[in-house]
């Protein structure tokens, strides 16, 4: 169906939807509101101390989007709930994008994050939500397994009215502004905290033991959200600060290491709270018990790398990690940050030297300088100011970072290493659709930036060699 003029904009209940997420989560959880004010606080600093990326943030469009941006993390236990999600998240305008195994961490769960696609979507609102979905088969305890399992068929994650709702969004093309508000009032109910157990205190245990995060999943009512992540511009400054407002942060600042142009995404956190539980038991009064899932993250977002550039970070991600472990038998925080830096050296630090070795993508505009349309190609108008390029931003997650802020925040902040396990098939089919690749995005982000430079009434003529430019 097509869309009539009476719905209200997918990136319009994206906004109100994520508004809504933060006000809960913030009633539900205080520190949220302290870190929200942290972030503030540095993303002003920063600014007033760096004029040119003041300058550029207004330039780009960006800073109207960094107060806003926040993304959400969540997990389900059946392919059904995944298909659900999917479905609700289309109606906000997001998509999948991307496939993570998570497993290469030691957490069995593989994932996606759903989120808007396209530069005015993302201008609009980048709200994302890293979903992640219960990978039973790695309970090895079959017994263990079969009963999670038939704990998972018994729950509905979604509200008759949500459900409904989306039918209307799918039938009609759109929301009218009162169903939408309707529809996020539903869908909140799936992302609520729930403070009673399905299980008994048993079997809680039973399953935490078998790993936390299946726990998490399997025995509440809903998945609940178990963080939102607001963007910082210097997350070292706001690492440093958490501890000055009560936060007790992780000791490791997950992604590459501080640089000049920052790359892909850095992430850290404050370390999960206990919360209160009560599991009804068969016989007897309930048991109040505690589970610790729900978490504080903030991260820092850099230039999208190509895949010749994902290598290269993969790499040297791992050749850091393995020589931590070779020095020192495990993690420790002052020796791997050492030889993280010094790993990193091997990549370059300038946006000129990222672009011209085709290791970041870049998105190019025209500027104000005259340009000589019977001699000039891409790198020579670049130079003469004819033409800008600035780097795209990275908009989607890495399977080690979202790993560890995991990891670290279910009962331990450990660097080892686990088999691969990857299934992106199964993911999909329980999806219900293919996972769209994001350096397919980016790439075609870069294209179109090229094509609408080229085309360019003053430009025309002086771009033979524009497109072949990688």
């Amino acid at each position: 169906m097509i869309a009539c003029s009476s719905h209200m904009a997918p990136n319009a209940i994206r906004t109100l939807f994520s508004t809504a997420m933060s006000r809960m989560y913030q009633a539900e959880v205080p520190q949220y509101a302290t870190l929200m004010a942290l972030v503030a606080d540095v993303n002003a600093a920063t600014r007033a101390a760096h004029p040119d990326l003041d300058r550029r943030l207004i330039e780009t469009g960006e800073v109207e989007r960094l107060d806003q941006e926040r993304h959400g993390a969540i997990r389900v236990g059946t392919a059904a709930e995944l298909l659900g999600l999917r479905r609700l998240f289309a109606v906000m305008g997001m998509q999948a994008v991307g496939y993570y195994d998570l497993s290469v961490a030691g957490v069995p769960v593989h994932s996606t994050a759903f989120r808007p696609i396209d530069d005015a979507e993302l201008r609009c609102n980048p709200f994302r939500v890293f979903t992640s979905l219960l990978r039973l088969e790695m309970i090895e305890d079959l017994a263990l397994r079969e009963e999670a399992a038939a704990i998972l068929s018994k729950r509905s994650i979604f509200t008759p009215g949500c459900l409904a709702l989306i039918d209307l969004a799918e039938q009609d093309g759109g929301l009218t502004p009162e169903d939408a508000r309707r529809f996020v009032a539903e869908a909140l109910e799936t992302f609520r905290w729930h403070g009673e157990a399905t299980v008994s205190a048993e079997t809680y245990e039973h399953l935490r033991a078998a790993h936390p995060l299946i726990a998490d999943v399997v025995c509440f009512k809903g998945p609940h959200i178990n963080h939102l992540t607001p963007r910082t511009l210097d997350i070292d400054a706001a690492q440093a600060q958490m501890a000055q407002r009560g936060l007790t942060a992780k000791a490791v600042i997950e992604g590459p290491p501080r640089r000049q142009v920052p790359i892909l995404l850095r992430q850290t956190s404050f370390t999960a709270l206990k919360e209160p539980v009560i599991f009804h038991e068969a016989e007897g009064e309930p048991v109040v018990g505690g589970h610790k899932a729900r978490f504080g993250e903030i991260e820092q977002r850099g230039v999208a790398l190509t895949p010749a550039g994902r290598a290269l970070y993969d790499r040297l991600l791992a050749e850091s990690r393995a020589e931590t472990k070779a020095a020192c038998d495990g993690c420790k925080t002052d020796s791997y940050l050492t030889i993280l830096r010094r790993k990193f050296e091997a990549f370059p630090d300038s946006e000129e030297g990222l672009r011209r070795a085709g290791l970041a993508y870049f998105r190019y505009a025209v500027a104000g300088a005259q340009a000589d349309p019977a001699s000039e190609d891409l790198e020579t108008l670049i130079a003469r100011g004819a033409v800008t390029a600035e780097p795209i931003t990275y908009e989607d997650f890495l399977p080690v970072s979202a790993a560890g802020i995991f990891r670290s925040n279910l009962g331990g902040d450990d660097q080892e290493d686990f088999a691969e396990n990857a299934n992106l098939a199964a993911f999909e089919e329980a999806l219900g659709v293919a996972v769209l690749d994001p350096f397919t995005l980016y790439a075609r982000a870069e294209m179109d930036s090229k094509i609408a430079v080229q085309t360019t009434p003053r430009l025309v003529g002086s771009f033979g060699r524009v497109l072949a430019v990688t």
